[in-house]
């Protein structure tokens, strides 16, 4: 079996549609997406998710939004859908750069064509960016290698074979014979709900754990390395992902475990010095209590902050960015 596509675009009649990814794995089911509203709601609702997939979720969401507007109307249109998108998750800076790349083509050119053909250019880049990760990472992850993993940073956060995954992805496709570990990732359970079902429906050997298992794990001598996804990475190479991050990182210093993020150059925010300076989304208590604990208070950020110096590597779409070797991340933030 394979897995669905977290975004379906018909481009004859400009209409999207998201995998409800709150439905995983009890179901597979789709939004219709016909306006502004519905696809703020979808990103920051989690039913789509993953810095790139929600990326180019709005780059779409702005195409269904400019779709019957006229032309003269039209920039006020985009401009509009993309303060509103762009607040949606601002965590997350995939999702300010596909807007900003819709909303530079409008300010020069307001064409719904234009528009249309940039929302594409984002998909198919993104196609592309997942296996060049993939063919960076790859030879990471050898026979008898064991990996663990934590959220979702597979084919369902993107728009094929994921950042963190696609190593692993094309590794299982060349008979590489290795085993994952996913975390079960805290409140919301995306590593037990997606990482751990779509690596299952590819072949891939995989088993699920607690969050808290993974320092025991280490301990044992059964982890050989770590890949995870990223929504931004700040100039000074901190790494932002989401909550529990920073625990496999400090486990991984302390047990001498290879610590590798793997992300599109789109993710990388020159603009922003250091992972002290990101505003960390917030989310509901209820999604920490679920009902199940006491009526106390709940803290719930979605994210925390890995400090540079805890990242063995960036594999990216450019290549293995090395931290030990140099500062391989500053020369490539200037040219930005």
């Amino acid at each position: 079996m394979t897995t669905p596509p977290a975004i379906r675009w018909d481009k004859q009649n400009l209409e999207l549609e998201l995998l409800d990814q709150r439905q995983l794995p009890e179901a597979v089911s789709y939004l219709s997406i016909t306006t502004l509203e519905q696809a703020c709601d979808a990103i920051s609702s989690l039913a789509v998710r993953g810095a790139p997939a929600i990326g180019i979720a709005a780059a779409y969401a702005i195409i269904v939004c400019a779709r019957n507007v006229e032309p003269k109307r039209r920039l006020d249109a985009v401009e509009t859908a993309a303060q509103k998108l762009k607040s949606a998750r601002p965590t997350a800076v995939n999702l300010a750069w596909a807007v900003d790349r819709l909303l530079a083509v409008a300010r020069g050119n307001a064409d719904l064509g234009a528009l249309h053909e940039e929302a594409l250019a984002i998909h198919a880049e993104d196609r592309a960016i997942c296996q060049a990760i993939g063919r960076a990472g790859q030879h990471l992850i050898k026979d008898g290698s064991r990996v663990l993993t934590h959220c979702n940073a597979g084919a369902l956060a993107v728009s094929e074979l994921g950042t963190a995954t696609a190593p692993m992805y094309l590794s299982h496709r060349a008979g590489v014979s290795f085993k994952v570990y996913a975390d079960e990732t805290r409140p919301l359970l995306q590593g037990a709900r997606l990482t751990a079902w779509e690596l299952d429906q590819a072949g891939i050997d995989v088993t699920l754990i607690c969050d808290s298992a993974a320092a025991s794990l280490m301990a044992a001598g059964q982890i050989d390395l770590v890949l995870v996804g990223t929504d931004r990475v700040t100039r000074n190479g901190d790494v932002v992902n989401k909550i529990g991050t920073l625990n496999l990182a400090v486990l991984c210093r302390y047990f001498d475990v290879p610590f590798f993020v793997a992300c599109p150059t789109s993710t990388f925010d020159p603009s922003t010095a250091t992972g002290a300076d990101v505003e960390i989304e917030q989310r509901p208590p209820g999604e920490v209590l679920n009902g199940r604990a006491a009526a106390v208070k709940a803290l719930n950020p979605a994210f925390d902050v890995t400090p540079a110096d805890l990242v063995t590597g960036l594999i990216t779409d450019i290549g293995l960015l090395d931290y030990r070797k140099d500062n391989a991340l500053g020369p490539l933030l200037d040219s930005r």
